[in-house]
């Protein structure tokens, strides 16, 4: 196993790859149906705006928030659906530095997340720092609610892990993540943690080598909580697959600690291997990743493509399509939107340049190219996309030709819909509902039950679970017509 340390960020497929025209058999071109994609780039951010490797969340407001490379250390910002950038906190260092996670927003209306450098030691981890979690207020006010192992020099001697990953909020209201780097293993293999929203932190579990299920969860990417209630979540190395240092693995692990390996990367085939992004847990009950290498199609040689996979509960593994270089390659997780279909980024292909692409890919496996980046529009999208709730996809790059990222939309011809936070509670749990023109709102019910509810603004309205609800969809009665979640609220027993 090849020592890392905490030294630097990077994707390993930022390469230029000689162009392979024509698409295969389960792909379509972008033109095919054109006149339902429109993209619009609605920001080019410069020096003190920086770099995003993340992507973004929808607030209260009805405005997305993320973080980026910029200024010194690196900021937190806020954005208008219509390009309007407003940077709400630059980090110092002490309370973090280089933020490349997306922001979760929580139950109680602020963002929490990570930074994979700094805090308040600047001798940790060779002088990087080892990383931080915070909170964020959507007014900017930032609390450092942990800092990893601020006293250690190597990544060795971090046992409470290095590097963090994207949280998610757990269904206990606690949040839950993994880090890249730290634990006991010599070179620092990696941990799962919870943390509490006082920042009180647990690690769960500790990727002591590659033979225990893996090791090294992607830093850009985090956990998902499944409907029953288990975490689930990928190691870019370690498994049982013998190149590449570990070809990388699919886990499941319970809120307590106790890990299952789901799937271990072959490396060979069409399989792929190297997950990266966050999983997603679809509206079928399977979970649905990407992978940055490996896959049947040999248009990015002399790399892989990746691929797209699904996975059951239970770990039965399914191989969906392997990407291509017109489609795009390199892919950072997948979105479901409302029609039910999966949408993601490309990080490089999809023409000349190699500036990345959009991509729409369906349950059974069939590759729509919906977008390709030219440089001016924006240039390497590693970070995958989010469904705001007027039905209108928004992602960032992390280049341009300024040398700096963008923010940019993608509509595909989808309605409006409603969120829920959380999307899991008992009766009685307070639930947050983000939409747009909620304003003249006239009902809330949770799968049929009606329930009482207080309009805070046109994007929010705040209601709690009604006694007799069951497991379905949250709607709101306008008096133009009915929203209707884009996933099922789970209530609890």
């Amino acid at each position: 196993m090849k020592s890392r340390m905490i030294t630097g960020t990077g994707i390993a497929l930022f390469a230029v790859v000689s162009v392979v025209t024509g698409l295969g058999a389960q792909e379509q071109e972008a033109g095919q149906n054109a006149s339902r994609v429109v993209f619009k780039t609605l920001l080019t951010l410069d020096n003190a705006d920086g770099s995003p490797w993340a992507g973004l969340v929808q607030g209260t407001d009805g405005n997305l928030y993320g973080d980026s490379f910029g200024g010194t250390d690196g900021i937190v910002f806020k954005i208008t659906p219509q390009g309007k950038l407003t940077t709400i906190h630059n980090f110092d260092g002490t309370d973090g530095n280089g933020p490349q996670t997306a922001l979760v927003l929580a139950t109680d209306g602020n963002f929490y997340g990570t930074t994979y450098f700094g805090g308040p030691d600047p001798n940790a981890c060779n002088g990087t720092g080892c990383g931080t979690v915070f909170k964020i207020t959507p007014a900017g006010a930032l609390t450092v609610l942990h800092s990893f192992d601020g006293s250690c020099t190597q990544t060795t001697d971090c046992p409470g892990g290095a590097g963090p990953g994207a949280l998610v909020q757990g269904s206990d209201g606690n949040f839950y993540g993994t880090t890249y780097l730290g634990g006991t293993c010599y070179d620092g293999c990696g941990t799962v943690f919870k943390i509490t929203p006082n920042g009180v932190l647990t690690t769960l579990y500790d990727f002591s080598s590659s033979n225990d299920g893996g090791y090294s969860p992607y830093y850009l990417a985090g956990l998902v909580q499944g409907t029953d209630g288990n975490l689930y979540g990928t190691t870019t190395q370690g498994g049982s697959c013998t190149r590449f240092g570990g070809c990388g693995t699919v886990f499941k692990i319970t809120p307590q600690g106790a890990l299952t390996t789901l799937h271990s990367f072959t490396g060979t085939g069409a399989e792929g291997w190297g997950p990266g992004g966050t999983l997603i847990e679809a509206t079928d009950g399977n979970f649905y990743g990407t992978t940055g290498g490996g896959g049947s199609s040999q248009s990015c040689a002399p790399f892989s493509c990746g691929t797209v996979f699904k996975i059951t509960p239970q770990g039965t593994f399914t191989t969906l399509t392997s990407l291509t270089f017109p489609v795009g390659w390199g892919p950072s997780g997948l979105v479901q939107g409302t029609d039910g279909n999966f949408y993601g980024t490309g990080a490089n292909g999809g023409g000349p340049g190699n500036y990345g692409t959009v991509f729409e890919i369906t349950p059974e496996g069939v590759l729509t190219r919906l977008h390709s980046f030219n440089n001016s529009g924006g240039d390497t999208p590693v970070a995958g996309l989010v469904q705001a709730t007027n039905g209108t996809f928004y992602g960032t790059t992390l280049k341009s030709e300024t040398g700096y990222g963008t923010v940019y939309s993608v509509s595909v011809g989808l309605g409006p819909f409603i969120k829920s936070v959380p999307t899991a509670g008992k009766t009685g749990t307070a639930v947050k509902i983000l939409g747009n023109n909620l304003a003249l709102a006239t009902g809330v019910t949770f799968n049929g039950v009606v329930a009482t509810f207080t309009v805070e603004s046109s994007t929010y309205l705040k209601t709690t679970v009604p006694t007799g609800a069951t497991t379905g969809q949250v709607q709101v009665t306008l008096p133009s017509g009915t929203l209707t979640s884009n996933v099922n609220f789970q209530v609890l027993p």
